[in-house]
């Protein structure tokens, strides 16, 4: 220990470690120095009413190009090629919230299917016939007497 510390103590000692550790590292602290340039801040962004503007038109018209493709598929009803176009759905009818009447046609035959939540049964199957007019115009029919009976009355209430 005393040797190391009368070496430190003399000055000629001292000025020969710095003069070699200053050697060493000043090339590495240039160029370290050297090529790492000054910062600079980045610009401050702009933005204008009309780019605001055209970002705004832009979300918009891909919003509505996609809510236009989704209807377009709902409208055209593309039948699934899984079935191999084999079984048609003919006619549906809602007799509960979740309850249904469909009316399938496969190949010759015509099934009617009662479909519920977790369960579909067969309720009568026919032979593939023409429907009959007077069931082809049931609706048309139906509404024609509701609407004769809604004047019916709306001419009894007036006429009191």
């Amino acid at each position: 220990m005393k040797i190391f510390g009368d070496l430190l103590t003399k000055p000629r000692f001292i000025y020969a470690h710095l003069c070699a550790i200053t050697c060493f590292f000043k090339p590495l602290l240039a160029t370290a120095q050297d090529t790492r340039p000054a910062y600079t801040p980045p610009p401050p962004v702009s933005m204008s009413s009309g780019s605001i503007m055209q970002v705004i038109f832009s979300l918009l018209l891909v919003l509505a190009a996609v809510v236009l493709v989704a209807w377009i598929l709902k409208r055209i009803n593309l039948p699934q090629h899984a079935a191999g176009n084999l079984i048609k759905v003919q006619a549906t009818v809602a007799v509960g919230q979740r309850e249904r009447i469909v009316l399938v046609e496969v190949n010759d035959t015509w099934l009617v299917v009662g479909v519920a939540p977790g369960q579909v049964r067969t309720l009568h199957s026919m032979a593939k016939a023409e429907l009959p007019a007077s069931q082809v115009n049931m609706d048309n029919s139906a509404n024609g007497k509701f609407q004769a009976w809604l004047k019916q009355m709306m001419e009894k209430r007036n006429a009191s």
